[in-house]
């Protein structure tokens, strides 16, 4: 399996099954490590979408009850997953990230932790399940996300921003969704 970026770098490439798997796999061994229930524990991102272009690196959403509260030993079992928090400053939001190595160049997966079924986990799954079920924006975002490498912009902030427009486009569907 190749999975891993380095520090910054954007590239995509082909849907592999194997993320599936990957995902899974990684689950289950939250699960086993920490007090998290199977439920908690979604497969997002573009390797979630069958089918898309993506930049391989597996994203896992784990919703806790409160953010305010998790304590050290929760921390201590995803280390022992192989997972490191980042000193990301998102709201309503903990990274973490686990690398390939010890050398901690090459990222592979991460965490968002969030509330469970508050705002950020219900816009995370909600987009994914939009993409999932449209094949036309499905379409759409990956023909975005190929015409950034054409723009000179470079790093993953570019390539969020780059993104953002379409991504608020298809939340503002949520409420009509509803």
């Amino acid at each position: 399996m190749n999975i891993g970026l380095r520090n910054d770098e954007v590239i995509l490439v082909p849907y592999e099954e194997i993320w599936r798997t990957e995902f899974e796999k990684t689950r289950e061994e939250l699960v086993a490590l920490t007090n998290l229930k199977s439920h908690q524990i979604e497969h997002i991102g573009s390797t979630s979408i069958e089918g898309i272009r993506a930049k391989p690196i597996i994203d896992l959403l784990v919703g806790v009850g409160d953010l305010a509260y998790l304590e050290k030993p929760f921390f201590k079992a995803l280390m022992q997953a192989g997972f490191y928090r980042l000193r990301v400053e998102r709201p309503d939001e903990i990274v973490c990230a686990k690398f390939m190595d010890d050398t901690f160049q090459i990222k592979t997966h991460f965490i968002h932790i969030v509330q469970y079924e508050g705002e950020k986990w219900q816009e995370l799954l909600f987009f994914r399940n939009y993409l999932r079920a449209n094949e036309e924006a499905k379409k759409h975002y990956e023909e975005l996300k190929q015409s950034f490498f054409v723009t000179g912009l470079q790093g993953i902030a570019a390539y969020t921003d780059y993104k953002e427009d379409f991504v608020r486009s298809i939340l503002a569907r949520r409420g009509e969704e509803s």
